[in-house]
């Protein structure tokens, strides 16, 4: 019998995918907030869940470790989104890509610094743009990069702007609108064209008949 397994990350992702999957007809059997289990049981036999770090769900569908995977936009954009398919916007975990800076500015001499995880996207966003910039990777608290002079602009998801605000930083520029997206193994897609397919199809009802 063919299975599927389907990569998710812990959190926003997980919690706003579970009423696409539940309209699937697919409910997993423990809760990974509470679960120390990475592989999780559905109530279907021929699917499992597996938790993993949402920076790592579209490495695990491209290599095959999954069949398929949610992923934000973010995190496919600094992937690169090599041998994934993507047939689908979720229209869930919406946020924007922001470049953000200081409220009251400081004159910037030499190159201007930049403070993100997001160093693909960051470097493409200013190489457009015709600026270069000097990229300082962070993996957190990335808000506190301009408030101790490591940095005069950060990259990072925006969603109510309340954190910048609260540490006295403000949006400056607009790179692009985030949301997750269900992503393919292209193996996957071949070797289980029609549990796959069906798959695809079912969520993609369930996104539509969300709204």
């Amino acid at each position: 019998m063919q299975s599927l397994t389907i990569a998710l990350s812990k959190g926003r992702i997980f919690k706003e995918t579970l009423p696409l999957l539940a309209h699937a007809g697919i409910r997993p059997l423990e809760d990974p907030e509470s679960s120390r289990k990475l592989i999780l049981s559905t109530n279907r036999d021929d699917i499992r869940l597996i938790i993993v770090r949402a920076s790592d769900v579209p490495t695990y569908v491209q290599y095959g470790g999954a069949d398929l995977g949610v992923a934000g936009k973010d995190v496919l954009m600094e992937h690169g989104g090599e041998g994934l398919y993507e047939p689908l916007d979720l229209r869930i975990a919406r946020c924007k890509l922001m470049v953000a800076g200081p409220v009251k500015e400081r004159p910037i001499s030499g190159r201007m610094r930049v403070a993100t995880k997001f160093v693909q996207s960051t470097r493409r966003h200013f190489a457009r743009n015709g600026q270069q910039v000097e990229i300082i990777k962070l993996y957190g608290s990335m808000e506190l990069a301009p408030l101790v002079g490591l940095a005069d602009r950060i990259v990072d998801v925006v969603d109510t702007g309340n954190t910048l605000q609260a540490n006295g930083l403000e949006p400056k520029e607009h790179i692009a609108d985030i949301s997750s997206r269900l992503i393919v193994n292209r193996a996957s897609m071949k070797m289980k064209h029609r549990m796959v397919g069906d798959f695809i199809a079912c969520i993609e009802e369930a996104v539509t008949s969300h709204g």
